[in-house]
């Protein structure tokens, strides 16, 4: 009967053992993943200015995804909090990396495009003109110090189209031109100054297909110094 019981009583250390054990491994394994849900958080991130572009019309629905993966990560804060204060935080890792992704879900809230500037490394912004058409779709071209250019369009999706310009006169000639649409880009460009008043604009700049194109593309010049370049 004694020995029963003693055989019965390791046999439950044991069963005790082996489930401390998967209870171990399970954590670690949950850990594993919420570190890597967090390296994948911040490459998405912090790569926005190379792919979102590219995407076109599958932009929001990546954006779309992007904001329920943080949801879940938010969700999953939550959760380790509570279990730590259960702990009365003696589970030291449980801590760590619940800090660790406190952390980046804060900094991506205040820093949703990234820590890094790409857009500014790849130039000082000489000038910058944008429009905006209905349903609130925008188109934004930056002409960079180094002869670059970047036009940015939203509406319902993201385009964006790069390269280079020249000054000749009173123009700007584009060529180079990068992930061109169907139809094509424009060949060239007229400043004028603005035929109204506003304080946040300072002309226009009128975007021309060819020398028979007698409409072009209106944008608002909210920042110029190309005149500074062009004497």
């Amino acid at each position: 009967m004694l020995r029963g019981l003693i055989v019965l009583g390791e046999a439950s250390t044991t069963v005790n053992d082996l489930s401390a054990l998967s209870d171990y491994r399970c954590f670690r394994m949950k850990y594993k993943g919420i570190i890597l849900a967090i390296a994948f958080l911040l490459l998405i991130v912090n790569t926005t200015y190379f792919w979102e572009g590219k995407l076109g019309l599958f932009a929001f629905p990546a954006f779309l995804l992007l904001t329920v993966f943080y949801v879940v990560l938010t969700v999953i804060l939550f959760r380790q909090i509570i279990l730590i204060l259960k702990n009365r935080f003696n589970d030291k890792k449980r801590v760590a990396v619940s800090a660790l992704l406190f952390a980046v879900l804060l900094s991506v809230y205040f820093k949703p495009t990234g820590f890094i500037d790409f857009d500014s490394l790849a130039g000082k912004d000489l000038l910058i003109a944008e429009r905006e058409g209905g349903g609130n779709c925008t188109t934004t071209l930056k002409l960079k110090d180094n002869y670059t250019f970047r036009e940015r369009s939203v509406c319902f999706g993201v385009n964006e189209i790069k390269g280079s310009y020249e000054i000749k006169g009173d123009s700007l000639i584009f060529k180079d031109i990068k992930n061109e649409r169907k139809n094509g880009y424009y060949l060239y460009a007229l400043i004028k100054p603005a035929n109204f008043q506003n304080e946040m604009i300072i002309g226009t700049l009128t975007l021309y297909r060819d020398k028979s194109d007698s409409s072009g593309l209106e944008l608002f010049i909210i920042k110029n110094d190309l005149k500074l370049r062009s004497n």
